[in-house]
């Protein structure tokens, strides 16, 4: 593999754990759509009334704490679920969830806290030690993430994200076998998640198999057709496969939708590509 291509992959490599760990871990308010947000501004009345009429039931306020973090109010949020746990002091889902909205607010100590919480008022809860799984794999506690999410595989067979978050780690390790067979896991677990597919492509493309790799980015497109990080895998793909006019198009696409993202840029220069250009996708 040559210095550019090794290059290009380790910046996909890093696009792939970004986009992971905000599937798995936040749903954040930058992408939220108007039509989303009005509606949970009437879901976020009805579930008012419910905690009006059910002052001491947990639910109500984890359910209403869950509705405020998925349109980015993160401080009520937190308001909402601290109550829960109030009420209810081994209310594991409420440290959980609390845990979460600290990490989108950048509170990861305190995320970590809550997700210890969570797990001593119920060791058998799996999302808490993914959740702590994923704190530590960002802080480069590998090992100590590892140990997590093996755990919640042993709670929970079927945990995807367990088994894609253990994959990035054996990815960002160079053992890129051991990942694709945990990403192998995570698909069959849920198979309308598109990060493991793109987290897979990546590790094909690092095992020399860029066709097996443009399957992955083109089944992440075909359920997410503005994902940048798919076009430019794909981009990656093709330049490997020396189909330089599709890569051209692919890494446009991806300069389309992430216009500031350097590296898509340079891949998009690197092929040819010129601003202002149609470039067809047509096979």
């Amino acid at each position: 593999m040559s210095l550019m291509a090794t290059s290009a992959l380790r910046h996909l490599v890093v696009l792939g754990c970004g986009l992971a760990l905000a599937g798995c871990v936040s749903t954040g308010n930058r992408s939220i759509d108007p039509s989303v947000a009005a509606a949970s501004k009437v879901n976020l009345a009805s579930l008012s009334d419910v905690v009006q009429r059910n002052p001491r039931d947990p639910e109500a306020y984890n359910t209403r704490g869950s509705a405020y973090a998925r349109v980015g109010n993160y401080s009520d949020a937190i308001k909402d679920f601290t109550s829960a746990v109030q009420i209810d002091p081994n209310f594991a889902k409420g440290y959980a969830n609390r845990a979460l909205a600290q990490h989108e607010l950048g509170n990861d100590s305190a995320a970590l806290a809550d997700y210890n919480a969570a797990i001593q008022a119920n060791p058998n809860y799996s999302s808490a030690y993914v959740g702590r799984g994923n704190i530590y794999r960002q802080a480069g506690k590998a090992q100590q993430a590892l140990g997590d999410y093996q755990r919640a595989i042993e709670i929970d067979r079927q945990n995807a994200q367990a088994y894609h978050n253990r994959g990035l780690i054996y990815q960002a390790q160079g053992q890129h076998l051991f990942a694709i067979e945990d990403f192998n896991r995570a698909i069959a677990a849920d198979v309308t998640a598109v990060p493991p597919y793109i987290a897979r492509g990546i590790s094909r493309l690092a095992t020399n198999d860029p066709k097996a790799a443009l399957d992955d980015f083109d089944t992440a497109l075909a359920n997410q057709p503005r994902n940048a990080e798919a076009w430019y895998g794909r981009g990656q793909a093709y330049e490997r496969m020396g189909d330089q006019a599709k890569a051209r198009a692919s890494y446009a696409r991806a300069v389309q939708i992430d216009p500031k993202n350097q590296a898509m840029r340079d891949a998009f220069a690197r092929a040819g590509g010129r601003p202002g250009v149609n470039y067809s996708l047509a096979d």
